[in-house]
């Protein structure tokens, strides 16, 4: 099991110290120290008042914040979750993430989404109704856009007039792509481009906020794996080849009993196919967020040692 940790800015009571370079860069560093495979940043450019009453929340542009974190660190990957590719013509989304790729020596982990605040859509002059057409089409575009640089790409509201010269990623053939969300048609992107797989664990109520289907068990979220798997065996791939993430159980680290259950469910999760789970840090200072993250350090080395088989 691997762990990314969400950068502390990135819930609702996010305590202003965390918002400075360096925070991002302290609490950066010491995720890398405490065992933690990535940070990642959500993708918010343009938030509504709304939105933040109901539980919304601040972040750094993600790309540029992640860049910052790359410079203080020298493994811990870095994972965009989830830009939001409807926003963005693709030439610049790919522009953007292969450029993150290369100043971080191929440390970027693409973790894309279709986006669900309308508000934010309107503010960026995109059209809503369209999201689902728009990511499709940039995923497609991106891929392409890394494997063949020189090849022009088109789309319906773009288009390379000629033979292009850009600069491909450091890895091969490409940065990972995660696809966000529940529905079939994010298994389908999965299947076609993916090489990780982001969905929500969460009730009804959660899920219609961000507008998509609801998985809202473990046991749920097994069944899914499982329509995952069978789409990618048909298509010639497997499920090992995807790495799954999802949000982590809480856990309050002072108390034992609560540390025992979040083992238990880590394992629960495990076994329903999660090989990734994103952490939400104590934001509501910096000084508890690095008590939290050198805390939470503990149990990814005591779940990483139990990954371990006996006699290994």
């Amino acid at each position: 099991m691997k762990f990314t940790l969400e950068y502390p800015s990135d819930v609702p009571d996010a305590h202003p110290s965390v918002f400075t370079g360096a925070a991002l860069a302290q609490v950066s560093r010491r995720a890398e120290i405490s065992g933690f495979e990535a940070v990642c940043l959500a993708d918010h450019p343009a938030p509504s008042a709304k939105w933040f009453r109901n539980g919304g929340h601040d972040t750094f542009e993600p790309v540029v914040a992640l860049a910052f974190a790359a410079a203080v660190t020298t493994s811990l990957k870095l994972m965009t979750n989830l830009l939001v590719l409807p926003f963005r013509n693709p030439y610049l989304a790919t522009k953007e993430l292969t450029t993150l790729d290369t100043l971080s020596g191929g440390r970027l982990i693409a973790g894309v989404g279709a986006g669900y605040l309308r508000s934010e859509f309107a503010a960026l002059g995109v059209d809503f109704s369209r999201r689902s057409e728009l990511f499709d089409e940039a995923i497609a575009a991106i891929c392409s856009i890394w494997r063949d640089p020189s090849n022009p790409v088109v789309g319906a509201d773009f288009a390379a007039t000629g033979e292009m010269r850009l600069q491909r990623p450091v890895q091969s053939p490409h940065p990972p792509l995660w696809i966000g969300g529940n529905s079939a048609a994010a298994r389908r992107r999965v299947t076609r481009f993916g090489s990780g797989w982001c969905p929500v664990i969460a009730d009804r109520g959660t899920s219609d906020a961000i507008r998509t289907p609801a998985i809202d068990s473990i046991e749920a979220f097994g069944a899914a794996v499982k329509a995952l798997g069978d789409q990618l065996k048909r298509a010639g791939r497997s499920l090992s080849e995807i790495d799954i993430q999802v949000e982590a159980p809480a856990v309050d680290l002072s108390d034992a009993a609560s540390v025992a259950l979040w083992h238990h469910d880590v394992g629960r999760l495990r076994e329903a196919g999660a090989t990734s789970l994103c952490v939400h840090a104590d934001a509501r200072s910096l000084a508890a967020a690095d008590e939290f993250v050198d805390g939470y350090g503990q149990l990814i080395a005591r779940t990483v040692e139990s990954d371990v088989p006996n006699g290994s």
